[in-house]
């Protein structure tokens, strides 16, 4: 058996574009990034997914140690990183909806360490998040993230030619989704909250010896824990929504870069 070392340069490059885009998917992308997921394994699974979809992609004549494979390996890194901050998105309108909501049923001091939310993420964001991870996972969306980064190298094949700012444009708009979306989400229990508290002004205004600081927070706690129960079974549908519009938007901006 011969093996020729010419070759190895090109086989380096075959798999290594490939697993360096796929590998900044994963350090940038929700629910793979996670803190508890060693290194070694991100890299593995790096390395995995390269290998397997390597073989379908056209050969790539840009040497790994060169002036142009800095250039494309910068662009895989932007593309993969891309790609899995958008997917951070909508897991960011999540939260932003339960610490809205934590905030207006008055449990924004109840917190929890969260490595992911933050170290100060209110609990009514937690319970949000793990949820939405929940059917993140169900759906598969994790699946479909990779099965979507696959794609990508069909309308963004590995080349030194430079990429469409435009596309990167479309995706920093596409920011705009934590505020939209998050308030969506939390606008049942905000609008109920806040009449309960316009009315809780006129009863302080009107009658002065009712105390309303102490009829208040048990009030404004009960009624938002019931809301969020009624509407809990809403939150499948609008996560859903989300999770596809986002990545409809995402196919979208990826064949225009």
């Amino acid at each position: 058996m011969q093996w020729d070392i010419s070759r190895l340069a090109t086989l380096l490059a075959f798999y290594f574009w490939p697993a360096l885009r796929m590998l900044a998917l994963f350090l940038a992308a929700p629910v793979i990034n996670e803190k508890v997921l060693p290194g070694r394994v991100k890299v593995g699974l790096a390395f995995l997914c390269a290998f397997l979809i390597a073989p379908t992609l056209p050969p790539v004549d840009v040497a790994v140690i060169s002036m142009n494979g800095f250039w494309v390996g910068l662009q895989q890194i932007l593309i993969g990183a891309a790609i899995g901050i958008t997917m951070q998105f909508i897991f960011a309108a999540v939260r932003m909806a339960g610490e809205v909501i934590g905030m207006q049923m008055g449990l924004s001091f109840a917190v929890f360490f969260d490595p992911v939310g933050g170290p100060n993420m209110p609990m009514m964001a937690r319970i949000m998040n793990t949820l939405f991870i929940l059917l993140f996972l169900t759906s598969n969306g994790h699946l479909w993230m990779i099965s979507l980064l696959a794609n990508s190298f069909q309308f963004l094949p590995i080349a030194a030619e430079p990429l469409n700012g435009s596309g990167f444009m479309a995706l920093t708009r596409m920011a705009g989704l934590v505020f939209s979306s998050g308030l969506s989400l939390g606008l049942p229990v905000i609008t109920i909250l806040l009449v309960i508290n316009l009315v809780l002004g006129l009863l302080n205004r009107l009658t002065p010896q009712l105390s309303i600081f102490v009829i208040g927070f048990p009030l404004t706690l009960s009624v938002g824990m019931l809301t969020v129960m009624i509407s809990m079974h809403t939150l499948s549908p609008f996560f859903e929504h989300l999770f596809w519009d986002t990545f409809e938007k995402l196919e979208g901006i990826i064949s225009n870069i």
